[in-house]
């Protein structure tokens, strides 16, 4: 039994008895009387239990005024060993990094402040903890957390959502009705799945190109999960809707001792071959994303089918030669 599962028992047992014997918790705990009395202590003085000492009865209990009044104590309602708790703290330097740390922060410090003091860390050791975890991330693009409130609620609640929505590629600003269906992150930015209602049809829009994000009272018009995947998903990458193609990929030997450990696609079909290269298919449905992963391993991938991707891969090539031997 750790520390952590300890100080629930020593909670259960004197909300149970009322009144507990310092043998009877070292029987039930089976530790050392000074490993006993640090739980107490700590109990007490970091976490706010009102353990007190009943020397007529020779016991431990909690103190009668704090039940008169006062809010009924509770430990922090986390059933967790110690490993789940560093895996937790884990999980929040991992959110932290997906670029939305003021949201975090405002709404889930509070609890992981929590969790490091159940975990017995001192000022200087919950200081240094998330710099034990280091996640590099580049590119990340950041939504407004004030959108991204707004759209996390429509998404939970099932409402509808007024949004101006800026077209990258025109530089318009576009009104729009939308019933949300899930969010998306990818790639360090984030995405709403919706209905539009302009367009009569499903939707990826980018949190972070949102100029403005209102709630309203109508609810949402829900789509079956099932029909959100089958029509979103896919594609490679972000890109979604259209004519589904399924590309056929030739990675070297080099490339394909890391390839063959990527996921591209949950559909994809790899094949190592003897002298190590790989062959990959997948699907996809807008090539500009995968043309952009394919020109990381230029000079390294072939690309066999469709025709039309390979084209589109060599003007790629093409261009990024022209571009260096081009004169200023």
């Amino acid at each position: 039994m750790d520390r952590t599962e300890r100080f629930y028992r020593i909670e259960m047992l004197i909300r149970s008895r009322t009144c507990v014997r310092f043998d009877t918790l070292l029987e039930e705990l089976e530790v050392s009387p000074a490993t006993l009395k640090r739980d107490l202590a700590y109990l007490r003085d970091r976490l706010g239990a009102p353990i007190e000492w009943d020397r007529y009865s020779r016991g431990y209990r909690f103190a009668q005024e704090a039940w008169r009044g006062a809010p009924k104590h509770e430990l922090p309602g986390l059933w967790l060993n110690e490993q789940e708790l560093h895996a937790l703290l884990t999980l929040h330097q991992m959110l932290a990094s997906l670029g939305d740390s003021e949201l975090l922060g405002r709404h889930l410090a509070p609890m992981f402040d929590r969790i490091q003091a159940m975990l017995g860390l001192d000022e200087k050791e919950a200081r240094e903890l998330p710099r034990r975890v280091k996640l590099i991330t580049t590119s990340i693009r950041r939504a407004s957390s004030s959108h991204f409130e707004t759209v996390c609620s429509a998404v939970l609640q099932g409402r509808r959502l007024q949004v101006d929505y800026l077209k990258r590629a025109s530089g318009r600003q576009e009104a729009r009705e939308l019933s949300p269906q899930r969010l998306v992150h990818y790639r360090h930015a984030w995405y709403l799945d919706a209905w539009c209602h302009r367009s009569e049809g499903l939707r990826r829009f980018a949190l972070d190109a949102m100029q403005r994000a209102e709630l309203t009272e109508l609810q949402a018009r829900r789509l079956p999960l099932r029909e959100l995947e089958a029509e979103l998903d896919r594609g490679y990458g972000i890109f979604a809707g259209g004519r589904e193609q399924w590309a056929e990929l030739h990675f070297d030997a080099e490339a394909a001792a890391w390839v063959a450990q990527e996921e591209w696609h949950p559909s994809q079909q790899a094949q190592r071959e003897p002298d190590g290269s790989l062959r990959l298919r997948l699907p996809y449905v807008d090539a500009t994303e995968l043309l952009m992963d394919l020109l990381r391993h230029a000079g390294h991938v072939r690309v066999l089918a469709p025709s039309s991707l390979r084209t589109a891969y060599a003007a790629r090539l093409q261009a990024a030669v022209a571009g260096l031997t081009s004169k200023d």
